[in-house]
This record gives C-alpha cells, sequence and structure tokens, in this order.
C-alpha cells in the first residue's frame, strides 16, 4: 500500500509532530511506501504587505499544496491519503486534492479545531463549549485563536465554509477516545450532517517505548508530574495539595509559564518534599516515572492524547488523573490508575492515600491498547475498511 501522509506543523513543537513521525515509521517497517508532505506554520513569517492580505484566502484554500499534493498522489500511486494536521499552511484544500484524484482520505483528530476555533474547549480559566452551540463565529468575542479577532474570524470562516460545501462529509476520521469521537459528532446538527458518523473511527495512539516494570515494593515513595508548566495542566492545584500530603515526595519533570511560580510557591510554603527538576531528558524522565508509585496530571482541560500516560503504563506506573475529558476516558479507576476532581486539593490529597499496587494490571493496559503491532492491525483494518467502502 502506498500512503500519503499529511502534516502541517505548528511554530511550537507538539505531540502531533512525534505521532506522526511514529505511525510513518511503523507503516515503512510494514514494508510500506510512505510519503510525508509537510508544510510549517513558520511559512506565515514570510507574509508580509499586500501579500499578508491574501493569507486568509490561502488558508481558505492553498493553490501550492493542491497542486504539490496532486502531484504526488499521480507520481507515487497514492492508495490513500493520511491528514493530521492542516492548519494553517496546507488548508483543507488537501481534501480537495485526493476528492479530485478518487483516492480515499482520512484524518487524525488530535484536538477540537472543527468545533473550537482555540482547539481545547478551554477558556478563562473553565472548561467552553459555547461554540458547539453558538456556532464557532462566537469564538470572535473571545479572540481564541492566536488572541486575535482577525485571526480568530479568518479560521472561524474556513472551518464554516468547508464544513458547508460539504469538504468534511466525504472524508474519514480517526478519534483517539470515544470521548473525542461524541465530541466530534456534535459538529452534526439535526438534520445537518457535515461528518458522517459512519465513517468516523476510534484508534488510540502507541508508544514504542518498552520497559519492565519495577515491583511495587521496589519503587520510591513518589509521584512524579511530567509535562509542561501551565496553569491548565492544574499545577497549582496539585501543590496547593502537597501543603496537605507530608510523606510523599512530589518530583516535577518539565519547563513552562508557571515554573517561577511553582519555585516561589514551594520555597514560600517549605514544601521540602517536592522537588523541581526543572528540563528533563526524555530517557530520565522515565526513569523517574518507572520508579515511582504514581504519575498525576490533574489538567483542567479535556486534552488531546497525552502520549505520557500510556509510557507510564508501560512502566506499570499508574495516573492519577482527572476525571474530564480525554484523560478520564485512558485512565480506568482502580484498573491503571485513580480519577480525580480536578478542581478539589482534598480528591487529590485523598487519590494520594489511596494508591496501591496496580503494577501488573497497568502494564496489562499498555500490551493491550498501546502496543505498536497492536496499533498496526487497527490502523491497517481501518485503511483496508475505508478502501472496500471506496471500491463499491
Amino acid at each position: 500500500m502506498n500512503i500519503l501522509l499529511v502534516h502541517n506543523y505548528y511554530k511550537i513543537p507538539g505531540g502531533e509532530d512525534t505521532v506522526v513521525q511514529n505511525e510513518k515509521k511503523l507503516l515503512e517497517d510494514h514494508g510500506h511506501k510512505v510519503i510525508l508532505y509537510s508544510r510549517t506554520n513558520f511559512e506565515l513569517d514570510e507574509y508580509k504587505g499586500i501579500k499578508k492580505m491574501t493569507l486568509p484566502f490561502r488558508i481558505l484554500f492553498s493553490r501550492k499544496t493542491y497542486k504539490e499534493l496532486r502531484t504526488i498522489i499521480k507520481n507515487e500511486k497514492i492508495d490513500i491519503m493520511h491528514i493530521h494536521n492542516t492548519v494553517c499552511m496546507v488548508s483543507p484544500s488537501a481534501f480537495r486534492a485526493a476528492y479530485s484524484m478518487g483516492i480515499p482520505v482520512v484524518q487524525t483528530i488530535h484536538n477540537f479545531r472543527l468545533l473550537c476555533m482555540g482547539a481545547t474547549f478551554y477558556r478563562d480559566g473553565k472548561i467552553c463549549e459555547e461554540c458547539i452551540d453558538k456556532g464557532v463565529f462566537h469564538a470572535c468575542k473571545y479572540n481564541c485563536y492566536r488572541h486575535s479577532k482577525f485571526n480568530t474570524a479568518a479560521l472561524a470562516f474556513v472551518t464554516s465554509f468547508h464544513k458547508k460545501i460539504g469538504t468534511y462529509k466525504k472524508s474519514n476520521f480517526i478519534c483517539l477516545t470515544e470521548f473525542n469521537r461524541e465530541k466530534l459528532l456534535r459538529i452534526n446538527k439535526g438534520r445537518k450532517i457535515y461528518i458522517d458518523p459512519d465513517k468516523v473511527y476510534v484508534k488510540p495512539n502507541f508508544t514504542n517505548f518498552e520497559r519492565d516494570p519495577l515491583p511495587w515494593n521496589q519503587r520510591k515513595n513518589q509521584i512524579v508530574y511530567a509535562g509542561r508548566l501551565d496553569v491548565t495542566k492544574g499545577i497549582h492545584v496539585m501543590l496547593y495539595a502537597w501543603k496537605k500530603i507530608k510523606d510523599t515526595r512530589l518530583i516535577i519533570c518539565g519547563t513552562g509559564p508557571e515554573e517561577q511560580w511553582c519555585r516561589d510557591f514551594v520555597k514560600e510554603n517549605g514544601l521540602e518534599n517536592v522537588i523541581i527538576k526543572g528540563f528533563v531528558e526524555h530517557d530520565q524522565t522515565m526513569n523517574i516515572i518507572a520508579e515511582s508509585k504514581a504519575l498525576i496530571l490533574p489538567t483542567q482541560w479535556y486534552e488531546g492524547f497525552p502520549m505520557v500516560l500510556t509510557e507510564s503504563f508501560v512502566c506499570g506506573t499508574p495516573v492519577i488523573g482527572s476525571r474530564i475529558g480525554n484523560v478520564g476516558s485512558i485512565v480506568t479507576d482502580r484498573v491503571n490508575g485513580l480519577h480525580i476532581d480536578q478542581t478539589s486539593q482534598d480528591d487529590i490529597v485523598r487519590a494520594v492515600s489511596e494508591l496501591n499496587d496496580m503494577t501488573e494490571s497497568t502494564k496489562d493496559t499498555a500490551v493491550r491498547l498501546y502496543n505498536a503491532e497492536n496499533n498496526y492491525r487497527q490502523l491497517m483494518a481501518i485503511y483496508q475498511n475505508i478502501m472496500t467502502v471506496k471500491d463499491q
């Protein structure tokens, strides 16, 4: 099978980029020919003056993307196009290029961009789903995309336009969790079907990381947070909870806008059992997770698909995670972790006190759901089903 991966890189690297590379290697390792077509939002820096004024039209439909993809599809005899991200430079013209050449398309949904211009369903410190009912142009009220009314309006127009002309209805989609699928299908309104439910599949991301779990009784009495130090991740409520936790260490690996706040808070409150390590290399972070009693992620929003969760599962390390959104979907309470109310310090304290040996069931989760070979079989089943339906 000849597969064309399409991905638009944001200016700030993220988990989507890792997923694209992992999936490309997985397919190539199984003998498929894989072509990666990519663009980057650093191209935006090249737009000045009059050229910048044409940007909304290029985001609506990129002739460059359209022509280049059609050429690749023809020359490389592509069987299926798999899109990961089109915002901004790739644009939805990628879908149109595939349709014009008669090949099927599937897009992995990494965030909530089709319904929320901020892509997160999170605004001003709380969950926000107003645009689901009021329409994507409602986001202009809050400047949800890049803190700009103009940019938000431009993106809302692109999304609304392609929704109405049927660009997305012809495509297939892969959601990372059932929660994601349920949210995505809320784009449909009564008899107005913008995305065909029969074309929406569920397949999680996978990890190539492998590790033999350390027995529970050999683990250090510590819990680790590994990720961006940001308000949306629940950093504040987590540290306030640790004012009440005396006998368990908290190891914090990561940097971000709240790093200085975290350091000041720890110092001012004399939290000797909280260690802020700052940036830590991935291998070292995994060593810390592997020897800890749990990973903690008290996120305040729905999240996409935090890869650190699956990597923690591989180590047999359970996750104390918010019961909302995708974290709540990925973490099964008292099987591979514990659910918490992400707004409650006391619930974090409660979860830490109730931690117990879930090493075996946590590792089993990783093997069953996030193993590379199992994931490959799922992806092939989706591709084959899509191509079979196309040929009927």
